[in-house]
């Protein structure tokens, strides 16, 4: 099997369709691995080339892909203009360099300085991956679609593909729900468990709460791990690679870091976080009970998305705020664990595969839709 690292550098990939993606720095890894689906079903037919606003762009070396960074907004002290500024170059510098037949732009809503280069660069052909399930009477930025060959949503739990005109002559795609594995990459319980040097025979609950860059978990995860505990089980804490700040964790609990997450799920009899796009989709490929805690200082609609996951799946989904929300939830979810799984409904996850097919063929297309 060829190394992937070393599959970049072969003097064939030059010859290859060049495909540069844009992922934004989010509260958690959500834009960063929509990417990395998109360009792993990419790999061998095209040259995907990464610029990342998220911190964690080791990960996205560790996969195979090139991949240059530049400060996210949001850690920059630069004024808002200072910043577009700066971006415009630095992305027209690497539009020069990499020359790319499609560019890719997964975020909420596209830079200025982002649309400035891609306008003076004359990009061939645009793609917006843009997540929907934004909450009821939200903030919105609008944003013109025309501007795009092609828009890519990925879709929640149930999803199914779609396709749209968009105004100025573009394609609105609608698809499945995006997963960075295929389900063949999932390890099953006692691989997985090796693989993470886990015991076999006792009962594990992975925690995974997120970074806590925009809501404090710790209170939350202390008292969930209490409880766990006092249920005999032991306890693992995900830390997420972008973290500003690490939760402080008692001697008992085990951290892990390890990525991409969704290939060990299955080493847990539970998962308790919150609930992600990617998360949850995850948790329905790898069928893993789950405690759903959303976190509601986010603009999409995580409680909706959690309710979505218990239909398909055992999962309980509660705030666990309080002692007694923490027992209760952690209760009925342990009755769950007790009762006959009933056959899961056939949910389709390929939504990866068929986004990255409707990318590629903008990339080999003579000419841009637009």
């Amino acid at each position: 099997m060829s190394d992937p690292k070393r599959s970049r550098y072969d003097s064939s990939a030059s010859q290859l369709p060049r495909i540069l993606f844009f992922n934004v720095n989010g509260s958690g890894m959500g834009h960063l691995n929509r990417c990395i689906s998109y360009a792993r079903r990419l790999r061998g037919r095209a040259r995907p080339v990464f610029f990342s606003l998220a911190s964690a762009i080791e990960l996205i070396e560790e996969m195979g892909f090139e991949a240059d960074y530049f400060v996210s907004p949001y850690w920059s002290s630069s004024s808002t203009f200072a910043w577009n500024s700066e971006l415009a170059v630095r992305f027209g510098m690497l539009l020069e360099r990499v020359r790319p037949d499609v560019i890719v732009f997964d975020g909420t809503w596209p830079f200025r300085g982002f649309l400035a280069a891609c306008e003076e660069y004359g990009s061939p052909a645009l793609v917006w991956s843009n997540r929907g399930l934004l909450k009821e009477g939200g903030k919105t930025v609008t944003v013109d679609e025309a501007l795009f060959d092609l828009v890519i949503q990925p879709g929640e739990l149930g999803a199914r593909e779609s396709e749209s005109m968009l105004d100025g002559g573009g394609t609105r795609a609608v698809v499945p729900p995006v997963c960075v594995l295929e389900d063949d990459e999932l390890l099953d319980r006692a691989a997985a468990r090796k693989a993470l040097g886990l015991p076999q025979e006792e009962r594990v609950v992975l925690f995974a709460l997120g970074p806590g860059n925009l809501k404090d978990v710790a209170g939350i995860g202390h008292g969930l791990i209490r409880v766990f505990e006092a249920a005999g089980f032991r306890i693992v804490w995900a830390r997420a690679p972008i973290s500003v700040r690490d939760v402080e964790l008692p001697q008992s609990v085990t951290p892990l870091t390890v990525y991409p997450l969704a290939r060990y799920l299955r080493a847990f009899d539970v998962f308790v976080g919150a609930a992600g796009y990617n998360t949850c989709c995850e948790l329905v490929q790898a069928t893993v009970p789950a405690l759903l805690v959303p976190n509601a200082q986010l603009a999409d609609d995580q409680v909706r998305r959690a309710n979505m996951v218990a239909e398909a799946i055992p999962a309980v989904v509660c705030a666990c705020e309080t002692d007694e929300e923490r027992q209760t939830a952690v209760a009925q979810l342990l009755e769950m664990l007790g009762a006959t799984p009933e056959k899961q409904a056939d949910i389709p996850m390929n939504g990866a595969s068929l986004a990255a097919e409707k990318i590629l063929a903008l990339a080999t297309s003579k000419e841009p839709k637009r």
